[in-house]
């Protein structure tokens, strides 16, 4: 397999998750897409994404931390 094949496969999305929102959330979120011509789907993985990377960079590590995710390996992909 060539290695763009590989990488195109790796960066597939096969996970899919639920969220639940209440109505007023619902009405932001879509007034503020549709405002701003925003993709949605994209809005939200990149908006959830950020906030967890931003998260783990901000936790400073200790000296005898248990392991932490790594979360740009292949461990724990099904």
């Amino acid at each position: 397999m060539s290695r763009k094949k590989t990488r195109d496969e790796a960066l597939k999305r096969s996970h899919k998750q639920t969220l639940l929102l209440n109505s007023r959330e619902l009405n932001a979120i879509n007034f503020y897409c549709e405002r701003y011509r925003i993709n949605k789907s994209r809005f939200m993985r990149e908006a959830i994404v950020t906030t967890v990377l931003k998260k783990i960079e901000d936790d400073h590590p200790v000296l005898f931390e248990p392991s932490r995710p790594n979360l740009f390996s292949n461990q724990g992909d099904s």
